[in-house]
């Protein structure tokens, strides 16, 4: 019988090796991460109990990398990688910080797994049938989960090896400030590394889809949905008829108002998959429109599998008290405010038969007329919701804050 291999001391050192060779082995193996390595500086320290991240360098306990195989490391460290990456530090908002963390690692291993020569340490956090959802997504379902059961202890293992929290260093969130520079920084690193990437003809081929969606969600362009309603309000004219020439002198053209405004049906879902917080956001921005476009003359529904309204709306007056809570069904809506529903005054046309905008908030989960209305249609979904392939019609905006999130 052979002696057994004497025990190797674990020392910063060698530790800072093993990384050393864990990231060229990443990068030979996914030239993908190759840039975005170049902007993670990792550092070993004993201040975290496994590995860690704050969004921009990477930590690693010593005692915890040292047993682990090649794989395994390499696996941990685009773990780490992918949180940056994939603004998770950012994107957290107010959600809870430990089960954000567990929905963010769910959707993460799930990515690691569809990734040759990577491996993950024994007991991370892993559930296959969310891992294809956002971490939005998935942080609701366990959010329902957790609101009906003793917690998510009951449907999936705790021992969840990365401890990364969005805070900051002194424990709490980050200022906007610091989220947008974060934000800033990753998509300009991803962007990079997607063109280092593409240069490599077979590198991008090698990519799952699922990763390339994920990042695509993450650094999509954003824009805030009254900006989308804004372009029906104002008319761009083809000429310089429409602008106020008054302003010319400064090099500015100032659009002018065409006609007298805008009429829009306004739908807000009640259904029981939107939550408490999730409707008073919808409030709030339906607010905020009353408030910041007086030019808009809204009409207000409220629906599930049911709809009810019409309410006429104004910024200086209450709105009516929300009723739902049952399934979501989006026909009822088109429905009642369709040339034929009986109701003249439901009409989706106005104002010269110009057509009546509809704005439905929701999260695009639900059942959807078979025909497309003939109105234009913006649909305003929450962070997590339906993906913009799913809406069968009509444009797509999210809500406003980061990709996929809530503010």
């Amino acid at each position: 019988m052979s002696a057994p291999t004497p025990a190797i001391p674990v020392t910063v050192a060698a530790i800072e090796r093993r990384l050393q060779a864990s990231k060229l082995r990443i990068s030979a193996n996914h030239p993908f991460f190759s840039s975005l390595l170049l902007m993670a500086p990792t550092e070993v320290t004993g201040d975290v109990p496994t590995a860690a991240t704050d969004g921009r360098r990477l930590f690693f306990n010593p005692e915890f990398v040292a047993p682990l195989s090649s794989e395994q490391l390499d696996g941990l460290v685009v773990h780490e990688l992918l949180h940056c990456a994939l603004l998770h530090t950012v994107r957290r908002g107010p959600r809870d910080a430990q089960l954000w963390n567990i929905a963010a690692d769910i959707h993460i291993n799930g990515l690691i797994r569809k990734l040759a020569h990577l491996d993950l340490p024994s007991g991370c956090c892993e559930m296959p049938s969310l891992a294809a959802h956002s971490a939005e997504e998935i942080y609701d379902r366990l959010r329902r989960i957790k609101s009906r059961t003793d917690g998510p202890r009951s449907r999936f293992r705790m021992e969840v090896y990365d401890l990364q929290d969005p805070v900051g260093a002194d424990g709490q969130p980050l200022s906007p400030a610091e989220a947008d520079r974060l934000r800033g920084f990753w998509s300009d690193a991803v962007h990079r590394a997607e063109a280092t990437a593409r240069g490599d003809p077979h590198a991008w081929t090698r990519m799952p889809a699922l990763l390339e969606r994920s990042i695509a969600e993450t650094h999509a362009p954003r824009l805030d949905w009254r900006s989308a309603l804004w372009r029906h309000v104002v008319q761009t004219p083809d000429d310089y008829s429409g602008f106020d020439r008054r302003h010319l002198w400064q090099g500015l053209y100032v659009e002018e108002l065409q006609g007298e405004g805008l009429d829009v049906d306004v739908c807000i879902d009640t259904s029981g998959s939107v939550d408490e917080e999730q409707l008073r956001d919808f409030l709030s921005e339906l607010r905020g429109i009353l408030s910041a476009y007086p030019a808009v003359r809204c009409r207000l529904y409220y629906a599930d599998a049911a709809c009810t309204g019409p309410f006429d709306v104004a910024a200086d007056r209450p709105l009516p008290v929300a009723n739902g809570g049952g399934g979501t069904d989006f026909r009822p809506f088109f429905h009642c405010t369709s040339p034929g529903a009986g109701d003249a005054e439901a009409t989706p046309r106005a104002n010269g038969g110009i057509p009546r905008l509809a704005v439905y908030l929701t999260d695009g989960f639900g059942t959807f007329p078979e025909a497309a209305p003939d109105r234009p249609v913006l649909w305003v979904v929450t962070p997590g919701g339906l993906r913009d392939g799913g809406f069968p019609f009509g444009e797509v905006v999210r809500m406003v804050g980061a990709p996929g999130v809530r503010p």
